[in-house]
């Protein structure tokens, strides 16, 4: 862990070969700290004054510079909750260094910090005598949310994210209320759903076989020649010593017999066919529940097939130097290898011949199941080997008799009261509060209508399906209490804290331990709730801070998606691809579990890379498709999230860099700080001129010759050009277009500075900015609503209590749970404004 202090960042900064005036000037105060401790006392006279001064010769209702005036402003405003917008604009332009412009003249250090501490403090004292939690929108769950909550609910290890329609993203997140819309389409494919996930998970499912399948990523065609297959490990669910291949989650609806097949190809994406003498199949035994089915090849040390040199171009095939050999095929099953085939090296046909690039599978498909084991009475017991976790935590009773369930009546009393106790034990965690019986008679009705067709396990999977699509279980619903004063500030009940605390750090329901806490009323207590984040923050569950927070802040989301030219970057493949993800999924996580510093995220001297991935960034000693940590010298270029490729090949274009992307996600990701949408018919960059080819700083540079581009692209240019030395693939360079890459850059405040080295330099010294940026970002996710002005006060708060903890995360996702817009609400401002709540009908 590297927690930066202002002593050690010396070092650092020595260590990485930065001058030493960059170490002098970030050791020196904030602007913030500076103005506590100055003496001079700032009025609103003195701010007034400055404000006409040094703003509105260009703020004003004609130039309008900036898309904002000052000139129809009061500094009385302030106190009384008045033109918040336009007072965050400028504390935050000025604290940024943006205003006033380098070519203006500039504001003494002692002038910036007082008229700061005055906005910083004017706007603060407003929020603190007149709390706004901002608006709590009904939303529906996301899908994420909700295959998380039906995993929890239902003790059913199944991804149904792919089965669900994508959700839009407002304010950078997507489970925003103000997107998260509800269509009759969209609730027809949620009851579709629904209905799959309860029959498996009550085990009715698997009367007749069905198919699933695999495709294994691939790399595409490089010039019509194909990419040579790696000889790795494809993923950490197969064994050490495998390679290629692949593997997959499968659900075994019940116990039975399921034919496990593999289709034969290249490792490349141009062959495609299925044909029958290259499906290679095991049919084996499956208990009922989750299961990893994937097949290999076995690794060794020096590869025996014979794989002939590649040539360009497509007027003829390249023929085998040798006949095929012998290769074992192994069927592994939930991590171990249960079957081993032989099958030849490579296939060759009329039309073409598989030789020129080692074997791999291109499919793997589940058929079953084919017969079923004849099921004894249902048993609930741990040992039973036909019961899965979902049928022991649903069928907590069963109606049966001495002879049997087969005698029991259809909707006895019996039946009747078993399935009340059934759907009520659901109910109480899937509604995240205390049911009554106006809950579960609704239930109760479907499973009676179900029960004159279907038998007792199948019509309760059918009331399982309605609990699934019902409202209190879709819907995130806080009401009002009764006899609310309108427009009152409230604090939310226990139960819908703990609902909030789950989504947020789970993306699912509250537990057990949650709920009874909340049932006991003593979940908020300050030692209480600190255990319960640190518990829930080291559970496997908390994965979803890393795949839906980070994987949307960081845009990782995105990589699948990317795809850059295989002709500049033909070794840019797909396990690159995955590692390169991998990377930044496992540095967001350590730092998360660890509970490091977020100033990792800016400059932190380790990693975590495998060899392939070492290999990219030119790290020596690492050996191995598994990752590792490793710590990053000077001579690696490398050092937090902009030494990564993810970051890097995602703010790029597929063939080319990007400064205006790299400097703009710089912009909006680590400092908050997003410049306006360009103007309509922006001109593209001119990237040859007079037959020449012009560098990314040439090209901008003739850019920022129109007025109109330069007021944003002075923010945004300077950050991006750092970056430069690193290709559109995140490799490292020193030329582009036969010129030597000039990477020193000028800030608007005039501060110079070289490469990623002097960028972490700039961002250091900017640092207090990034931990508000960074606690903006969380407490955007956190609530499920974009931010308000009137939310900043709210975000330094937060971020002024992480500083006396090192900015250490947990100490920022703590505070983000005891702030004012995660545990209150606000009343409707008249009685007569309709309550959002939605009921079933």
């Amino acid at each position: 862990m590297a927690l930066y202090t202002p002593h050690n960042w010396f070092i650092y900064c020595s260590r990485k070969g930065l001058p030493m005036l960059f170490g002098l000037m970030l050791i020196s105060q904030s602007t913030t700290a500076y103005s506590q401790s100055t003496s001079i006392d700032f009025t609103q006279t003195q701010a007034a004054e400055l404000i006409d001064k040094r703003c509105e010769n260009c703020h004003n209702d004609y130039i309008f510079d900036g898309n904002w005036s000052v000139e129809d402003v009061d500094v009385t405003d302030i106190s009384q909750g008045k033109n918040q917008r336009l007072w965050e604009a400028m504390l935050k332009s000025v604290s940024m260094g943006d205003m006033p412009p380098a070519d203006k003249k500039q504001l003494t250090p002692e002038q910036k910090a007082s008229f700061l501490h005055w906005l910083e403090t004017s706007l603060n004292s407003y929020s603190k005598h007149n709390p706004n939690p901002g608006r709590a929108t009904i939303r529906r769950l996301n899908r994420s949310e909700y295959a998380n909550s039906v995993r929890d609910l239902l003790a059913l290890d199944i991804d149904i994210t792919q089965s669900l329609p994508g959700d839009d993203s407002g304010y950078g997140f997507d489970n925003n209320a103000d997107v998260l819309g509800v269509s009759t389409t969209l609730l027809e494919r949620y009851l579709s759903v629904a209905g799959k996930l309860s029959r498996l998970a009550t085990g009715v499912a698997g009367a007749s076989a069905t198919k699933k399948n695999y495709l294994i990523p691939k790399d595409g065609p490089v010039k019509n020649s194909g990419v040579q297959a790696f000889d790795l490990r494809a993923n950490d669910q197969l064994p050490l010593d495998s390679r290629g291949g692949g593997s997959f989650n499968f659900y075994a609806p019940i116990t039975g017999t399921y034919d496990i097949a593999g289709y034969l190809n290249a490792n490349t994406a141009n062959e495609v066919d299925r044909l029958d003498n290259l499906r290679q199949n095991y049919k084996m035994t499956l208990a009922a529940g989750h299961h990893t089915i994937g097949l290999s090849f076995r690794k060794q040390l020096a590869l025996t097939e014979g794989v002939p040199k590649v040539r360009k171009g497509t007027s003829y095939v390249v023929m085998p130097t040798q006949g095929p050999s012998l290769l074992d095929l192994d069927f592994i099953i939930d991590g171990a290898r249960v079957h081993t085939i032989q099958v030849p090296s490579y296939y060759m046909s009329s039309r073409f011949s598989q030789a020129a690039f080692l074997r791999d599978i291109l499919e793997i498909e589940v058929i079953g199941p084919l017969k079923t084991h004849d099921e004894p009475p249902p048993s609930h017991s741990p040992n039973d080997i036909t019961a899965t976790a979902s049928t022991r935590k649903i069928f907590v009773c069963y109606p049966s008799s001495e002879t049997g369930p087969a005698s029991i009546k259809a909707n006895s009393t019996q039946e009747i009261d078993c399935a009340h106790n059934i759907m009520a034990n659901l109910a109480n965690q899937a509604y995240r509060r205390p049911i009554t019986d106006s809950d579960i008679l609704p239930l109760l009705d479907v499973f009676k209508h179900a029960r004159a067709d279907l038998d007792f396990k199948s019509s309760i999977a059918t009331s399982i399906q309605a609990l699934l699509v019902s409202p209190s279980f879709l819907y995130i619903q806080e009401p009002t209490p009764a006899n609310m004063e309108p427009g009152l500030v409230y604090k939310i009940n226990d139960y819908e804290f703990a609902t909030r605390l789950a989504l947020f750090l789970w993306s699912s329901l509250p537990d057990k331990e949650l709920a009874d806490l909340a049932a006991k009323g003593t979940l908020r207590e300050p030692k209480v709730l600190s255990q319960q984040i640190a518990r829930m923050l080291s559970s496997h569950k908390a994965q979803s801070l890393t795949d839906n927070f980070a994987g949307q802040w960081l845009y990782l989301r995105n990589l699948p998606h990317h795809f850059p030219d295989v002709f500049e970057f033909p070794k840019f493949n797909i396990p690159l691809k995955q590692s390169i993800k991998r990377e930044t999924e496992l540095f967001f996580t350590r730092i998360l579990k660890d509970n490091h510093s977020i100033f990792d995220f800016l400059n932190a001297d380790y990693s975590y890379l495998n060899e392939q991935l070492a290999e990219h960034y030119g790290v020596p000693g690492v050996r191995g498709s598994a990752f590792r940590k490793v710590t990053l010298d000077s001579q690696t270029n490398r050092g937090g999230l902009l030494g990564q490729a993810s970051i890097l090949t995602l703010t790029s274009n597929p063939n080319h860099t990007s400064p205006v992307k790299r400097g703009k996600w710089i912009l909006d990701n680590l400092l908050a700080a997003s410049p306006p949408p360009p103007p309509p018919d922006v001109p593209a960059l001119v990237a040859v001129h007079d037959g020449i080819a012009l560098s990314a700083r040439e090209q901008l540079a003739k850019h920022r010759a129109d007025p109109v581009c330069a007021a944003c692209h002075v923010r945004m240019d300077p950050l991006g050009l750092a970056l430069e030395k690193y290709d559109a693939v995140g490799a490292f360079r020193h030329t582009y277009a036969n010129q030597d890459i000039d990477v020193t850059a000028t800030m608007p405040d005039g501060t110079h500075f070289e490469g990623l080295n002097g960028l972490h330099s700039i961002l250091w010294d900017r640092r207090e900015r990034f931990a508000e940026a960074f606690t903006d970002r969380l407490l955007t996710y956190a609530l499920g609503r974009g931010l308000e002005p009137y939310d900043q006060p709210t975000i330094r708060k937060i971020a002024k209590q992480a500083s006396t903890q090192d900015y250490r995360i947990h100490s920022i996702i703590e505070a983000v749970v005891a702030s004012t817009p995660f545990n209150y609400k606000k009343a409707p401002e008249a009685n007569n404004e309709n309550q959002q709540i939605v009921k079933a009908h």
